[in-house]
């Protein structure tokens, strides 16, 4: 169906799209509000207001447009007219996260403002054109209050509170399975990889070995982690994003320390793949003292004593070939 440009509407079918835009504004605060209330409460409840304001509006507006155009209200969307931003559905996401909240309202509110002014002009009634004045101010403090709820949550302390609840999130759901993933990846391709090095003393046979095991650790992990829980009492997210997380670090780790094995030159490759293996264990031992209050120094002996037990079965085993 070809889309009307806003000009093309008369009153009637602006004061339509007007209750259907408030309509619309109004769920979706309220799916932000539902979908921020774990993490962040403070905000939710801001969005609760928010709902609670564009239903006030959309209520307005239907008041105003029964007394000037009876009880039938046309259902006109803002898909049906051109110029309306196309909305990506983030308020669907779960976790929802609170900066692209903020963006999302800071968008919505700009076009919403955009269009009370652009109605503005296209109205003569002035019971209708002093009705669209009051909202089109009320979205412009809504657009003011979007581009400074950062600043008022950080100085009532709201925000401080959110941002740690936030980084408790992002280490449940990201930082954790990615770390046992690198953590698998890198350590347990270690025996296999340079068993095989040893035993050939080829790095196109140690590459293929490597890869194997890389890609097969990989998606053993992926499944493993991906049926171990399923998010809904520990708070870890979705077991299809935990497991895809885990799967790509265990792939990434075992295949960090493979590909110096494309080398041709054996010895050349060894070192490189040694060099890459301290390199991955020094990443593991900052990211556990980064994300998971592990001492700097515990966190790099313990992997670094796993990893090189791991690394002397390997050679061990491959000598003895």
């Amino acid at each position: 169906m070809a889309k009307k440009s806003f000009g093309e509407l008369t009153e009637r079918e602006i004061l339509a799209l007007a209750i259907q835009l408030e309509e619309e504004d109004s769920r979706v605060y309220g799916d932000f509000a539902e979908g921020l209330r774990e993490n962040y409460p403070s905000t939710a409840k801001v969005f609760d207001e928010m709902q609670a304001e564009e239903s006030h509006h959309r209520q307005r507006l239907i008041e105003m447009y029964r007394q000037r155009f009876g009880e039938h209200i046309p259902l006109i969307r803002r898909t049906d007219v051109k110029g309306f931003l196309e909305r990506r559905p983030v308020w669907l996401v779960r976790p929802l996260g609170i900066n692209v909240v903020r963006k999302q309202v800071e968008t919505m509110e700009a076009e919403t403002l955009r269009f009370y002014q652009r109605a503005l002009e296209r109205t003569s009634d002035a019971s209708t054109r002093q009705l669209l004045g009051d909202l089109a101010d009320v979205e412009r403090q809504h657009f003011q209050f979007a581009e400074t709820i950062q600043q008022e949550q950080t100085a009532s302390g709201a925000r401080a509170e959110e941002d740690r609840s936030g980084r408790r999130m992002f280490v449940l759901q990201v930082i954790q399975p990615g770390l046992a993933g690198l953590m698998d990846g890198s350590v347990s391709t270690l025996a296999p990889i340079f068993a095989a090095a040893f035993a050939t003393h080829k790095s196109w046979d140690a590459f293929l070995v490597g890869l194997a095991a890389s890609v097969g650790a990989g998606i053993s992990m992926a499944f493993a982690e991906a049926l171990s829980d399923d998010g809904s009492l520990t708070g870890r997210g979705r077991p299809i994003i935990r497991g895809s997380v885990t799967g790509l670090m265990t792939t990434a780790g075992g295949l960090g320390h493979t590909m110096p094995f494309l080398i041709s030159n054996f010895q050349a490759a060894f070192l490189v793949a040694v060099l890459v293996v301290a390199i991955e264990l020094a990443v593991i031992s900052y990211v556990r003292h980064r994300y998971m209050d592990t001492p700097l120094l515990s966190s790099a002996f313990q992997v670094i004593v796993g990893g090189s037990l791991v690394f002397a079965v390997g050679v061990w085993i491959g000598g003895r070939g």
